[in-house]
């Protein structure tokens, strides 16, 4: 139990840490600590457990979410006070949190009217879900939706501009083909976990929080075997590569996300295969740049172009020719806009703006200098 241990103090991170600090910590830890490589520790177990039920809640947005506004409140120390600000004394003889009688009274020992949970976005919910929510939790023995897997993309500009394809090779939890999930060995016998007698979960409390995972020690399974499976190591799951190609849509920007159904891991005793969710990164162009549906480009010109006037033809994204005119005079900096030329995207399109940039020569002979010396001294230049 971690009655009175902060969450985030058991993974030694911060409040504000992101959620792939989080993620990486847990990993460290977990594999620090795992009672598979501290056989000799007994203590190795239960720190397993504690750094796992920290992550159980930290790990998920939603679950931290609440958990950080219940901290704020003093969830874990002095928490439960009624709106006129008395004390409710906390849950007391196990009943389950806001449960009534048949008269609609609250049950002895149990005064969970008293939390003025309804304003606490949602965090009736979570007490309701997490004390007294056993009978919902998935039996051990039920199919398993596959592993869902969240990863960043990294598209070429013009693609994600165009639209296309794009090759990606995952990591994924795929049950083991040779124990069927079960982690057991061949004729191995199957007996009841004693961790969790059976249920393939443990629930654990932390003041007034509570919070269910998976039984580290059958993994969830609810069941031990006499002989674990050589291939997987009683894991019932192996990692596995997967190749999967990605289209992306028309007028894709960074930090724009897709789902895939059925795209993640393969799900274990018959359930569904799991989701995958792509985050697109956007890599830069040497010529083009964006702005919302607008793609911008430069266009170099020389000082005679941009003092004389000239018409210059630029190549655009999809290799169409552009042909504009220049105007004499014409700042470097200056935009030209050419129509429908831009993104296309949700039935919108947007325009290329092509901006003027004067390039100055770099070598001049003798009569191209001398030339220009006069040419600054008729026009009133200073140099």
């Amino acid at each position: 139990m971690t009655h009175g241990k902060d969450f985030y103090a058991v993974l030694g991170v911060s409040d504000k840490a992101t959620a792939d600090e989080i993620k990486k910590q847990y990993r460290r830890l977990a594999k620090q600590h795992h009672p598979d490589s501290n056989k000799s520790d007994p203590k190795a177990a239960e720190r397993f457990k504690v750094i796992s039920e920290a992550y159980n809640v930290l790990g998920d947005a939603k679950q931290r979410k609440q958990y950080d506004e219940m901290r704020r409140l003093g969830a874990f120390g002095d928490f439960a006070r009624r709106p006129g600000g008395g004390s409710t004394g906390g849950f007391r003889g196990g009943a389950r949190p806001g449960a009534r009688s048949a008269t609609g009274t609250p049950p002895p020992g149990g005064r969970f009217d008293d939390f003025d949970v309804g304003g606490l976005g949602g965090l009736g919910d979570l007490f309701s879900s997490m004390f007294g929510g056993g009978a919902q939790r998935q039996k051990p023995s039920e199919p398993e939706k596959g592993q869902s897997i969240e990863t960043t993309l990294e598209v070429p500009f013009r693609i994600a501009v165009i639209g296309g394809k794009v090759p990606i090779e995952l990591e994924v939890n795929e049950e083991c083909a040779v124990c069927g999930g079960s982690g057991a060995a061949k004729g191995a016998k199957l007996s009841e976990c004693p961790e969790c007698n059976g249920r393939g979960s443990i629930s654990f409390g932390q003041g007034s929080f509570a919070v269910s995972r998976p039984c580290p020690m059958c993994l969830g399974k609810g069941v031990l075997p006499s002989e674990r499976c050589a291939t997987c190591s009683g894991q019932g799951a192996l990692r596995s590569k997967k190749k999967v190609l990605i289209t992306v849509p028309p007028g894709t920007d960074t930090d724009g996300k897709i789902r895939l159904k059925g795209q993640g891991g393969r799900g274990g005793r018959g359930g569904p295969p799991g989701d995958l969710v792509i985050t697109f990164k956007v890599e830069p162009d040497k010529l083009f740049s964006r702005d919302g549906l607008d793609l911008i480009a430069e266009v170099p010109v020389n000082i005679a172009q941009a003092t004389l006037g000239s018409k210059v033809t630029v190549t655009t994204l999809d290799e169409k020719k552009v042909t504009i005119a220049i105007p004499g005079g014409t700042p470097s900096g200056k935009r030209f806009r050419v129509r429908g030329q831009g993104i296309a995207r949700e039935g919108k399109k947007g325009d290329l703006l092509l901006e003027v940039r004067i390039e100055a020569p770099q070598h001049l002979t003798a009569a191209a200098k001398e030339a220009m010396e006069q040419f600054a001294a008729k026009a009133g230049l200073k140099y």
